[in-house]
């Protein structure tokens, strides 16, 4: 079994609360976070599944984590505006990991959702990463389409963050799983805040395989369901967005979902 610590880390490096266990490890913060500070989670093992909660607001995410050492930046500011304002606020806050049991594993599930994902690659997947963020702004990157978060009837701070792509026609976002998985359903949330947005009459999606597909979409605030073949894949990756004639020059993707299971059974 690991062995896990999890710490509360300032900007100079130093550590401020801690826990060690193992196989699983709990740490009760009892202060209010500062700008700089850090979640940082070592572990004897990598490439293991965990069940991750770094923020009670949030909630616990299932994670494949392919480091011994997780870093977690705290968002404070601008970086905060695509969260929930619950979130990381306080002078109360329980964190918690542990290696994810078999069940928890091995059922069918959106394999793309990870609440705790940032905008530079930590190791811990699901990640999502794009060639372009409108503006550069939190309320628009990438890793706001695979947070969960699938309201999509307007746009700019949580609950309406969203994947913008800056007017570019060659935007691309991709989704990596961090290891084969296989997949036979996907789901998109488009943004849907009409007038304002566009949307797209049609999106490819790639796989890490070298196939790909076309898929026609309508205008509409449902969420848009494309069922494949089974396929093996270590990461989908959504491009060619060919936006429809309405005038607007916003399309936007509010979540994408991915469902399928894992290429092995766990031990």
């Amino acid at each position: 079994m690991p062995v896990m610590e999890l710490k509360i880390v300032d900007r100079y490096g130093n550590t401020k609360a801690s826990e060690r266990g193992e196989d699983a490890v709990s740490l009760v913060y009892m202060a209010e976070y500062e700008e700089g500070d850090r979640i940082v989670l070592e572990s004897s093992e990598k490439d293991i599944h965990i069940r991750l909660q770094l923020d009670d607001a949030l909630g616990p995410a299932l994670c494949f984590l392919k480091t011994d050492v997780l870093s977690y930046t705290i968002p404070f500011g601008e970086k905060k505006t695509s969260y929930s304002p619950k979130a990381f606020a306080g002078d109360k806050h329980y964190l918690y990991v542990r290696p994810a049991g078999e069940t928890e594993i091995s059922g069918c599930r959106n394999l793309a959702v990870n609440v705790y994902d940032q905008h530079e690659d930590t190791g811990c997947y699901p990640h999502a990463h794009a060639n372009t963020e409108t503006r550069g702004e939190a309320v628009f990157a990438a890793r706001n389409a695979i947070d969960g978060v699938c309201e999509n009837r307007s746009h700019g701070n949580w609950p309406y963050e969203s994947w913008g792509i800056n007017r570019r026609d060659d935007a691309e976002l991709t989704v990596e799983f961090g290891r084969e998985v296989e997949i036979d359903r996907i789901v998109l949330y488009t943004r849907a805040d009409f007038p304002h947005d566009n949307w797209w009459k049609q999106v490819t999606l790639s796989f890490s395989d070298g196939t790909d597909v076309d898929w026609q979409m309508e205008k509409s605030v449902l969420p848009h369901e494309l069922r494949i073949e089974k396929k093996r894949t270590e990461w989908v990756r959504l491009s060619r967005l060919i936006k429809s004639e309405d005038p607007s020059p916003f399309p936007a993707l509010s979540q994408i979902e991915v469902y399928g299971t894992e290429t092995f059974t766990a031990a």
